[in-house]
């Protein structure tokens, strides 16, 4: 991502405004500690005939996985804090649409990072991502820091 130019930069900014997802979810797994972990990721989309085009971003970002959907779309999507804040850092100052959605991630990432085991942070950062509900067209999001607070009461996870 270095050796991209300012206006590659705005470019994949535009797209992420246009054509892309900057997505928040907390997501049900019993291998972490609180039976819950959240994700962040960017999606970008396309017809899959002009997945060619997803294909050259990949190769310039370095990092994600490109995936043909049944729908006739493809996807390119970055998932993990680390990957997310880099891209998210480097497209802020270009970013119109999604602003203040990418300003929050990176307030759930800082928030994530400061988790250690401590319940009522984890609890903090759920609150964070359900506040990206507000920001997005979010149709499906089914758990919830309520969710999570009545799991965590009810396993009595300390």
């Amino acid at each position: 991502m270095k050796n991209l130019t300012d206006t590659d930069k705005a470019y994949i900014a535009g797209f992420l405004d246009g054509d892309g997802s900057i997505i928040s979810q907390i997501v049900k797994s019993k291998d972490y500690r609180f039976g819950f972990y959240i994700r962040l990721s960017i999606t970008f989309i396309q017809k899959t005939d002009k997945n060619w085009f997803l294909n050259n971003l990949k190769d310039q970002l370095k990092f994600g996985t490109l995936r043909d959907r049944n729908d006739g779309f493809s996807e390119y999507v970055i998932v993990s804090s680390g990957p997310v804040e880099f891209l998210l850092i480097q497209l802020l100052p270009y970013l119109k649409i999604k602003r203040r959605l990418a300003l929050h991630v990176l307030k759930i990432i800082e928030s994530k990072r400061n988790i250690n085991n401590n319940k009522l942070l984890f609890i903090e950062a759920c609150s964070l991502v359900d506040e990206t509900i507000s920001m997005t067209y979010s149709k499906k999001r089914s758990i919830t820091k309520e969710v999570v607070v009545k799991y965590l009461d009810s396993n009595n996870i300390q």
